[in-house]
């Protein structure tokens, strides 16, 4: 059976078009928690390391979603906005784009197809769009599904049918998935029926690795690769 013609590129975020970076939480978290209260900020700081850890390994067990708030809460930290600046400054190296991206974002709209993104994540779409828009891509987006938004997180179906709603395709078998997690993005995504592209370029910390990995579709090892693998894969299923 010839596969459908893809319609839609959905890209994850972190470790795909942002490269991935080791970051030590405790380090972040003890510079916004210095602000907070700096003589208590080493406590502080453990209970959000604690905080945080909780949230991403329910996301990776049950696949409910999360917000910075929460891990606040869950911290009994109250965030203030000098606080929140610095960890958004903290975060700032290490959500710069692959070198490609935009290329390649650029040449898959010029081609007709939709683009997308799909991250599992605590922070809020103002942030993410930030980031976007300082790098030139936002507007070379046709829809984005921020986890912090919603219910789930990769690899739950709803994540995904998210993503698709959000780029307006209706057709699972129409989308190419491309992410660097093969339980959160390769996994998943073939579950509800997409295909899924590999960038295999991140450590994943063994915590964070789910109870399945899938067999990608492809293997890339530049996101520019992705343009002559969809235009092979198109002109063989005209």
């Amino acid at each position: 059976m010839t596969n459908a013609k893809i319609e839609a590129v959905l890209f994850d975020w972190g470790g795909t078009l942002a490269t991935w970076h080791d970051i030590s939480l405790h380090e972040t978290w003890l510079a916004v928690s210095a602000l907070l209260d700096k003589e208590n900020a080493e406590e502080l700081a453990a209970r959000l390391v604690a905080a945080e850890g909780s949230v991403w390994r329910r996301s990776r067990d049950e696949h409910r979603s999360s917000t910075l708030e929460e891990v606040c809460l869950l911290a009994e930290v109250v965030m203030t906005p000098a606080a929140l600046a610095e960890y958004e400054r903290q975060w700032d190296p290490h959500t710069v784009l692959e070198p490609d991206a935009v290329d390649t974002l650029q040449a898959l709209r010029d081609r007709g197809l939709k683009v997308g993104v799909l991250s599992n994540t605590i922070w809020p779409r103002r942030r993410h769009e930030e980031v976007f828009a300082r790098d030139g891509v936002l507007d070379l987006l046709d829809g984005a599904v921020y986890t912090s938004e919603i219910a789930h997180t990769k690899p739950h179906p709803e994540a995904f049918l998210a993503a698709m709603q959000a780029v307006g395709v209706s057709e699972p078998s129409r989308c190419l998935f491309v992410g660097d997690r093969l339980f959160d993005d390769v996994w998943g995504a073939q579950n509800v029926g997409m295909r899924a592209a590999h960038l295999p370029h991140s450590a994943i910390p063994a915590e964070q690795i789910g109870h399945t990995e899938g067999t990608p579709d492809a293997t890339v090892q530049r996101l520019s690769e992705l343009v002559p693998l969809i235009d092979s894969w198109n002109e063989a299923a005209a």
